[in-house]
């Protein structure tokens, strides 16, 4: 087995609990939907979230080449997943209860939490960029890296409702975008 291969089973389980993690609460909700009051943005959110993983599964391939591991790559590498994780951890509920969940109620107390973690998801692919090929992002790349992180600040400050609301769409829309353009062939 070569070095990322090995390095690579430890990203791949924490990838795999977190996607589990988002399926998980899914499913919990699908099932407690009775008791469930539905808010779309939380949904809409794992939903993007799930697409996220798989694309950071897809552009992981491209490591296999990377033959110079030391334990800070590694590290920054291992960041990566364990803020996805996080994401994954409060996007939905992690239990419901026979009074039910207000999704809504959910959202408004873990978004600063969450956009945080994502927006360290951010800073941390940036850094690994660096750290691995002692370079920034590609510019289109670099230019998504700073958009979401903008979408992200201004989702821990602004708490308006509607505001959120239109930020998960554009959420979701600018990750299609994203992968369509940069991520469409396996590298």
């Amino acid at each position: 087995m070569d070095a990322f291969g090995y390095l690579s089973v430890l990203l791949s389980l924490i990838v795999g609990i977190g996607l589990t993690q988002i399926l998980t609460a899914s499913g919990r909700i699908i099932r407690h939907r009775a008791v469930i009051r539905f808010y779309w943005p939380p949904l809409l959110w794992a939903a993007v979230l799930i697409v996220i993983y798989v694309q950071t599964w897809w552009s992981m391939f491209g490591l296999r080449s990377y033959t110079d591991w030391n334990f800070l790559d590694f590290l920054v590498v291992l960041a990566q997943t364990i803020t996805l994780y996080m994401m994954a951890a409060l996007v939905l509920p992690e239990e419901v209860t026979e009074r039910g969940v207000d999704l809504r109620t959910h959202y408004e107390r873990q978004s600063r939490w969450f956009f945080g973690f994502l927006l360290a998801t951010l800073v941390v692919s940036i850094l690994k960029d660096v750290v691995l090929a002692g370079r920034l992002p590609l510019p289109a790349n670099l230019a998504f890296h700073i958009f979401l992180g903008v979408i992200c600040i201004a989702a821990m400050v602004i708490r308006l409702p509607r505001f959120h609301q239109a930020l998960a769409v554009l959420g979701a829309v600018s990750m299609a975008v994203y992968i369509a353009l940069l991520f469409a062939h396996l590298q």
